[in-house]
């Protein structure tokens, strides 16, 4: 069986929906658990927004689906 990735705090990533969310959804990384990570979204689809913020801006990701990203620059 494949080992997870390792993430650190800090690290950007992207990561498919999920529940109501429509669209994938990349974010930084602020908390590491043993299997997933605690992702803040900070680059998400406009229609999701709603839900984003019902999220509080936060999703846990398993890290099999976390994949590392490069950060989106205004």
């Amino acid at each position: 069986m494949a080992e997870p990735k390792e993430f650190e705090v800090g690290d950007h990533v992207s990561a498919p929906r999920f529940g109501y969310l429509k669209h994938d959804f990349a974010g930084t990384v602020e908390k590491v658990y043993e299997n997933s990570v605690m992702v803040f979204i900070d680059e998400h689809h406009e229609e999701d927004g709603i839900v984003v913020n019902e999220y509080n801006k936060r999703a846990i990701v398993s890290k099999k689906a976390a994949k590392p990203a490069k950060k989106k620059t205004a």
